[in-house]
């Protein structure tokens, strides 16, 4: 029964997707090698999925909950009580879930412009912020930091790590924020692990115990067990199309932390004075609470299929980061091409395989907030949703190509299997 079904894939993907039976053989192989990888997987889902379930038990969630609201959005029980469940779980005093929130770019400079006054300093002690971020701490006008009189400055990483000496030098009567980026970003550099950002907050901490630590959680929620908070943390935030939206929140983000600072960053996304008492909700609140409850589960089928692309990717000789067996605390993986033909045919084939949109070619383009033309695949049922298959990349050297989400494990490896033979077809695989 086995030998028949893996025949009758072979003859389907060679079908419907033009996959060699050289890649589907290499595919069942990786799959069974990387398989004691993937059982520590389910662990992590499982204890997740009880954390998340749990908080919604005790915040008495109910069916009238998830009905929205309209006008101003005063009394919407539902939208308070999934900030409720938020805070519960990333063990918080508060939190702020919102649709009106529409990335994770907008959640943390929430967090900034909420928090920072004239004469505060910002210090990134992760080196240069993802792409979108720079516009609001490095831009010249439009409301960015300068507009405000807020300064900028960041530490370079040492050997990929927080220098914790520069970092220490750098610490002045200014510094109001600290912030740290727990992913990578479109950098080779390793996402920062809960124990690592648990001792950096330590360090920043025994310098001045009233500087606030700000975490970007983007890429990172229900990878570990732990969440920023619970190592010292005082504000982080992240976006809903990403992990905690489990790939059905349409839109929006969150922060989560101490009670005053999140008041701070309602103040800044509605108006001073209304806090968190105004935004209705609309049809938001089943998509996102139910987006919640699957997110465990679907971050576990996410880090699946990125130690399969780690693995499959490095069999073909492409330098990987991570790798497949290293531990990870968020669910990208950054693979080398070095070449930008290459990075435009692994994410044309990547978007052979999407839901959405497979017959659609991406092209290298402009996009705001980004200094480089971007490639992006995304054939996703969310726009942009970085927890459904997606792989993207900067046309900068060295080319390389940063790949996350699935919604199934199924799904990635197929997407992969795809991209993997348009390098094939293109003549792009190294030698």
């Amino acid at each position: 029964m086995e030998a028949d079904l893996s025949i009758k894939f072979e003859n389907m993907a060679a079908k419907e997707f033009g996959i060699s039976p050289k890649l589907i053989k290499m595919s069942e192989g990786v799959t069974k090698e990387i398989s004691p990888v993937i059982k520590d997987i389910e662990g992590i889902v499982e204890f997740n999925q009880l954390k998340v379930l749990s908080a919604m038990k005790r915040a008495y969630l109910s069916d009238f909950h998830l009905s929205g609201s309209t006008g101003y959005g005063y009394n919407d029980i539902g939208r308070d009580t999934i900030d409720q469940i938020y805070a519960d779980i990333f063990k918080a005093e508060d939190a702020l879930v919102r649709s009106h929130i529409v990335s994770g770019t907008h959640a943390i400079s929430l967090c900034i412009l909420g928090i920072l006054r004239p004469g505060d300093e910002v210090l990134s002690a992760t080196g240069t912020p993802y792409d979108t971020l720079k516009k609001v701490l490095l831009g010249e006008h439009y409301g960015s930091l300068k507009d405000f009189n807020i300064t900028y400055r960041e530490v370079n990483l040492r050997d990929n790590k927080p220098d914790y000496d520069a970092i220490k030098a750098n610490i002045n009567e200014k510094t109001r924020m600290v912030l740290i980026q727990r992913s990578r970003g479109y950098s080779l550099r390793p996402s920062l692990s809960i124990d690592e950002i648990g001792q950096l907050i330590s360090f920043i901490k025994s310098i001045r115990r009233d500087i606030i630590c700000f975490v970007d959680n983007c890429y990172g929620e229900f990878v570990e067990t732990r969440e920023p908070i619970e190592v010292g943390a005082d504000l982080c935030a992240g976006s809903l199309i990403k992990n905690p939206g489990g790939g059905i929140a349409p839109t929006g983000g969150y922060v989560v932390g101490k009670r005053e600072l999140v008041k701070q960053c309602a103040y800044r996304l509605t108006a001073p004075g209304l806090d968190k008492s105004c935004g209705s909700s609309i049809f938001s609140n089943r998509l996102i609470a139910q987006g919640l409850f699957f997110s465990p589960m679907v971050v576990g089928e996410a880090l699946k299929g990125a130690i399969y692309t780690s693995r499959m990717m490095e069999k073909f000789g492409f330098e990987v980061n991570p790798k497949f067996d290293e531990k990870r605390s968020d669910i990208v993986t950054a693979v080398i091409l070095k070449d930008k033909d290459a990075l435009i045919s692994f994410c044309r084939g990547i978007q052979k395989a999407g839901p959405v949109d497979s017959h659609v070619q991406p092209e290298p383009s402009a996009m705001p907030g980004y200094e480089h033309k971007v490639i992006m695949a995304g054939g996703s049922f969310v726009q942009g949703s970085s927890i459904e298959l997606s792989a993207d990349g900067p046309l900068r050297e060295p080319y390389a190509v940063y790949i996350q989400g699935g919604l199934s494990f199924a799904h990635v490896k197929i997407g992969i299997m795809c991209g993997l033979q348009s390098l094939m077809e293109s003549g792009k695989l190294p030698k």
